[in-house]
């Protein structure tokens, strides 16, 4: 290693969701420097700020790194579109601000895939430390840094949604984030004060405050330096010259699903092979690296507005102008929201324990980018599967430091994904012919009434389905031979390097992933801290009793808290692959 222009405790890698947690986190001990190191810059800007403009920062270079992924054999090539944020909070800037924790399921079945300790009771702790819920609620947090709010679901159309999948024998939900995930309800969005809450508002602009934090904009991370297999510090470059800056304890690596696995790789870990073919000395090999990258797809199914209440009027250039007006005047009205008000979460058959797909309705019919609007009043769900069984892969294109990686999810080459996806479909139909909303239900714009076989379906899918910006998974935490991190998000194989950011979970979350990110790196800023929270000892874990034999129920009221090993059997029985 070249000497060190200058020398932190911690570098943090990565000024996103992950890193903007850890910069706050660890800079709460008194003494402790900090350098979070940003490839992007600055977040301030209008389009972030103003929660109904999410499709504007997500289709804008300045905040998007402008991913596509590679030609999708289980998709006839298409290549997906993947926004990955760019600058100070990541993703957290150009997201869509749903806020789902999860199913408490998806914790333990963490622990059942090698994550041990990030069981439902001891991850509870932290979703409460880190929340700021408007009028809290059961197992919530109400002064933690993220704001979380539900909308005024105004519209009637939002609650037309939730009563129809009630008709259709699905249970109600009060809130799904907290006893009782599965079911339709509201949803509740990180929107506080009418603004976006990113990880940079909340966590990483009050840990600029303190002295000892710095932030490094513009830097484009080469790889991180060692001495023997000891990080040491990070080489990166800016404006167009090579700098390297110094770890005194750790250097912490917080890019994300995609870029994380590419430092890694640029830097000497990974597959021995991908790296010589690239000149790159091997410092450690591991096989797991950039492997079993998981993501969500949805699609939506679209219908035509009998009567003159959706939110179409608003899309013309006066309805866009008075929303702006309001919202840069108040900080209220349809620009604080993400129009996201109410959702669901079901299971697509019998047998599963808890549920695979989740529904985001919107009481508008426009394309998922935001970039063509139905010609009418309509409305949509973005209906979508959340434990595929497809794995992909992140890789390098070369050793350049500016090239993107090649990305490749393998969507749909799982045939249980086929049967699942159909599901989400035809359950959809099911629920939009209930009484509370066929009232609304005009002409179906999507998929069509037309495509009602199979192979139409499939078509279809083949033809709309879309990623929901959930890759992770691909530095996976365990302890078997192709984890990447152990537990403690420590890189197996070398020292004093650690992986913090969505690409450490075991498993894709049932929803939306900010949420369970920011968790995962409360908790992670935690054990790098040694001062971890104690177990929740109040933390159920909801199923519906009759699961084994239905597919949908009215009370989802067994609790698995006290019958923890049996649970995670069948959950590691439902995604073996």
């Amino acid at each position: 290693m070249t000497a060190a222009q200058e020398t932190y405790d911690y570098v943090i890698i990565g000024a996103g969701s992950a890193g903007s947690v850890l910069a706050r986190r660890l800079s709460e001990d008194a003494g402790v420097s900090v350098l979070v190191l940003e490839a992007g810059g600055s977040d301030r800007s209008v389009i972030v700020a103003m929660p109904a403009a999410l499709t504007m920062p997500m289709n804008t270079k300045r905040f998007n790194w402008g991913m596509v992924t590679e030609p999708e054999p289980g998709l006839n090539g298409r290549r997906i579109n993947l926004p990955r944020g760019k600058g100070m909070g990541g993703s957290s800037s150009i997201n869509g601000m749903c806020y789902v924790r999860g199913n408490p399921m998806d914790y333990e079945l963490w622990e059942a895939k090698g994550a041990t300790g990030w069981h439902w009771a001891n991850v509870l702790p932290y979703f409460q430390k880190m929340e700021r819920v408007a009028g809290g609620g059961p197992y919530r947090g109400t002064d933690g840094p993220l704001h979380v709010t539900r909308g005024a679901e105004a519209n009637p159309l939002y609650n037309a949604f939730v009563d129809a999948g009630v008709a259709a024998g699905y249970a109600r939900s009060a809130n799904m984030n907290q006893s009782q995930h599965e079911g339709f309800g509201p949803m509740e969005m990180t929107v506080g004060d009418g603004m976006r809450a990113s990880a940079a508002r909340v966590y990483l602009r009050p840990a600029l405050k303190n002295p000892k934090v710095r932030l490094v904009t513009g830097a484009m991370v080469k790889r991180i330096l060692f001495e023997g297999k000891t990080a040491v510090g990070v080489e990166y470059l800016r404006h167009g010259q090579v700098e390297t800056v110094g770890a005194r304890r750790e250097v912490i690596l917080s890019a994300g699903s995609i870029m994380s696995p590419l430092i890694l790789k640029r830097s000497g870990i990974g597959p021995a092979q991908e790296l010589a073919d690239h000149g790159i000395p091997v410092l450690h090999p591991h096989a797991g690296v950039g492997e079993n990258l998981m993501d969500h797809l949805e699609l939506y199914v679209q219908y035509a507005c009998t009567k003159p209440v959706s939110l179409f009027p608003s899309m013309s250039l006066m309805g866009k102008a008075a929303i702006g007006v309001k919202w840069l005047t108040t900080r209220k009205g349809l620009g604080a929201t993400n129009h996201f008000e109410t959702g669901g979460h079901i299971r697509s058959r019998a047998g599963l324990v808890y549920p695979d797909i989740q529904f985001h309705f919107l009481p508008l019919a426009i394309s998922y980018d935001g970039k063509s609007l139905a010609s009418g009043h309509g409305f949509q769900v973005h209906v979508g599967t959340k434990r595929s069984k497809s794995r992909g892969w992140v890789r390098l294109r070369d050793a350049d430091a500016r090239s993107l990686p090649r990305v490749q999810f393998n969507y749909m080459t799982h045939a249980e994904d086929w049967k699942e996806m159909r599901a989400c479909i035809r359950l959809s139909r099911e629920i939009f012919a209930q009484a509370p909303m066929a009232q609304y239900v005009g002409d179906e714009l999507a998929p069509g009434a037309q495509a009602q076989s199979d192979d139409a379906l499939d078509d279809f899918i083949r033809r709309k389905v879309e990623s929901a910006y959930h890759p992770c998974g691909t530095c996976r935490m365990g302890t078997d031979p192709l984890a990447v991190v152990d537990p403690d998000c420590r890189v197996i194989g070398v020292a004093n390097l650690r992986v913090v950011d969505a690409s450490v979970m075991p498993q894709a979350t049932a929803g939306d992933l900010n949420g369970p990110t920011i968790m995962l790196a409360e908790r992670a800023a935690d054990i790098i801290r040694g001062k971890l929270l104690p177990a929740a000892e109040d933390a159920p874990i909801l199923a519906d009793e009759a699961w084994k034999s239905r597919q949908r129920g009215t009370e989802i009221a067994r609790d698995y808290a006290n019958d923890r090993d049996a649970l995670r059997a069948q959950l590691l029985s439902e995604m073996t692959l």
